[in-house]
């Protein structure tokens, strides 16, 4: 059988792992030309096909190229109808795509992040890590709890969704899913053994390597700088007095001591009791409303001296258009909150339709006066900030739930679209990442 075409990648990505298998699996036979990075994928006759110079890259003996690892499989699979990798019916095939983006976008995406602070492709920040560590954990009982009552993801047989996950998780065992955390995985190292011991896959995919613990990251050394030989001890006593001299001889200027940096009187306020990245994992994990939601637990912990809860609402309303104008203005104040990230929290809303809408929402921030949290944004006059008594006022309260549950209505306008302060500050993080981790690969 002549190859259905080339196949430029790296073989240690899940991306080429998955694309290989679902070839083996199909009956199809696949090029894999030798291919060297970070130089083959910028040579003008790789741009020419690939414009984005990204691997893994398909090359296909009919003139069709095609790029992004999903993408890549699910056309070949395609090729052989009868394999069942795309499942048996259009409901299956969607199924399948449903699969796929979950255990990438949800699993995959954390392990490249988690992975990417570990090796210093950009700054560590541990309470990214804890959070984004968690939410994968999130992720991979959904699927445990999918897998306890059937050998596959969808049907009876292997599918391209099972053959994705595997690749996927064959490197979460290795980075983040430790010994600890697969005890509560039994379904799914099951459901991983299963595939990548499949006769035909077996090669394709190798040896497993579980870790004992979670990888952890570790500063890098300080180089330190040689110390200058020493000087001969006479030689350092004219140094000492012609030092002097000048000190004398020179103008005022330098009697007066540096300023020290300023502290932000936010961390001088007594410590709490209310943590607030504890807040937004209850509130990024929980549901808002009912029983043992986010809201329950903020009532349960927030230290109403520690902290305070305002109502942000905007003061040129009139101004506002689009709603995904608005939403954006919104991301944008919220970038600019990026300086005070540890001491605030918020969700804001654009309420109404095209040109009859408005800007509200709430902020939790540290301390008893708004100013101090939101200062470093420059347009925080933009904003009204008004404060609110959660505990013992009842509209206020009304006003702050609808607030967090996405489903405030003011003055007959009706919530359309929101962002969370803590939701941005990941996305510019995820950005920063994509944008280095796809330069890893270009």
């Amino acid at each position: 059988m002549a190859p259905v075409g080339k196949l430029y990648c790296v073989p240690t990505m899940s991306q080429t792992k998955t694309i290989r298998s679902v070839c083996a699996l199909a009956g199809l036979e696949l090029e894999i030309p030798e291919y060297t990075h970070f130089s083959d994928n910028k040579k003008p006759e790789f741009l020419a096909k690939f414009p984005h110079g990204k691997i893994p890259a398909f090359e296909g003996a009919n003139g069709f190229n095609l790029t992004e690892g999903a993408s890549i499989a699910r056309y070949l699979a395609g090729l052989a109808p009868n394999s069942g990798l795309l499942g048996s019916t259009s409901e299956d095939a969607a199924v399948v795509d449903q699969w796929v983006h979950f255990v990438e976008s949800d699993i995959a995406a954390h392990t490249d992040v988690i992975s990417g602070m570990l090796r210093n492709f950009f700054p560590y920040s541990k309470g990214i890590h804890t959070f984004i560590a968690e939410h994968q954990l999130r992720s991979l009982i959904t699927l445990e709890t999918h897998l306890s009552t059937r050998t596959f993801l969808v049907g009876d047989r292997i599918t391209l969704a099972d053959i994705t996950a595997a690749s996927i998780l064959q490197r979460v065992v290795a980075v983040t899913a430790d010994a600890a955390v697969r005890a509560k995985l039994i379904n799914t190292v099951r459901f991983l053994e299963t595939i990548v011991h499949q006769p035909k896959l077996e090669a394709i995919f190798g040896p497993t390597e579980y870790t004992e613990k979670a990888l952890q990251y570790v500063p890098p050394k300080k180089e330190k700088a040689p110390a200058p030989p020493a000087a001969p001890k006479e030689k350092k006593e004219k140094e000492k007095a012609k030092k002097a001299a000048e000190d004398d001889d020179e103008d005022d200027g330098n009697l007066v001591p540096e300023e020290p940096k300023e502290k932000n009187p936010l961390d001088l306020l007594p410590k709490s009791t209310f943590n607030l990245e504890d807040w937004k994992r209850a509130y990024s994990n929980k549901e808002t409303r009912g029983a043992d939601g986010s809201l329950e637990w903020f009532y349960a912990n927030f230290d109403k001296e520690g902290f305070s809860v305002w109502r942000v609402d905007f003061k040129y309303n009139e101004e506002l258009t689009q709603v995904f104008m608005s939403s954006n203005q919104i991301g944008g104040f919220f970038n600019r909150l990026e300086a005070s990230r540890k001491y605030l929290f918020g969700s804001m809303g654009v309420l109404g339709q095209a040109n009859a809408s408005i800007i509200s929402g709430v902020l939790i921030l540290r301390g008893q006066e708004s100013k101090a949290a939101v200062d470093c944004a420059p347009d925080f006059e933009s904003y009204d900030y008004t404060k609110l008594d959660v505990f013992g006022n009842q509209q206020d309260k009304a006003f702050f739930e609808g607030a967090l549950a996405w489903d405030l209505e003011v003055d007959g306008k009706k919530w359309a679209d929101g962002k969370n302060v803590s939701v941005v500050f990941l996305s510019i993080m995820f950005h920063n990442f994509s944008l280095m981790f796809a330069l890893q690969f270009k």
